[in-house]
């Protein structure tokens, strides 16, 4: 019997294990049809239909740039592999300070959201901060 039960803890770990990595897979710049991504799957390029609310952000809806969209991930701001939380506050100041519109986006009224890693992404090995570039509406 404990050899069922191994075999079971064996499965569910191996499933864990996949799933976890493909939620943490980068997706390509430019996506070719909508999905549902988490944010730590986002990289320079990717295109969002709603900017989502205020606070801690899990999943996006990922959308083609060549279409309707609310944002566009403009940059990001790696943290050292090996660097220790450096608190909320910090890991914010740090990716809002490498977030700089330009004139002609500041001009047409663009403005700039920033997403830094929280203390339970950090502890997950999420090291990177996005600059998100919100489109005014009209």
């Amino acid at each position: 019997m404990l050899g069922a039960l191994e075999t079971v803890a064996l499965l569910v770990g191996v499933a864990l294990l996949g799933t976890s990595w493909l939620q943490s897979r980068p997706l390509p710049a430019d996506v070719a049809e909508p999905r549902t991504a988490h944010a730590v799957q986002l990289v320079v390029g990717n295109c969002l239909a709603d900017l989502p609310p205020d606070g801690d952000v899990d999943t996006v809806r990922v959308v083609p740039c060549d279409g309707p969209h609310t944002a566009r991930v403009a940059s990001s701001y790696a943290f050292s592999a090996d660097a220790i939380w450096p608190g909320q506050g910090d890991a914010d100041a740090l990716v809002a300070r490498s977030c700089v519109l330009t004139a002609d986006e500041q001009a047409v009224g663009r403005v700039v959201v920033t997403w830094a890693p929280t203390e339970q992404s950090w502890d997950r090995g999420d090291r990177t901060g996005l600059c998100v570039v919100v489109t005014p509406a009209g």
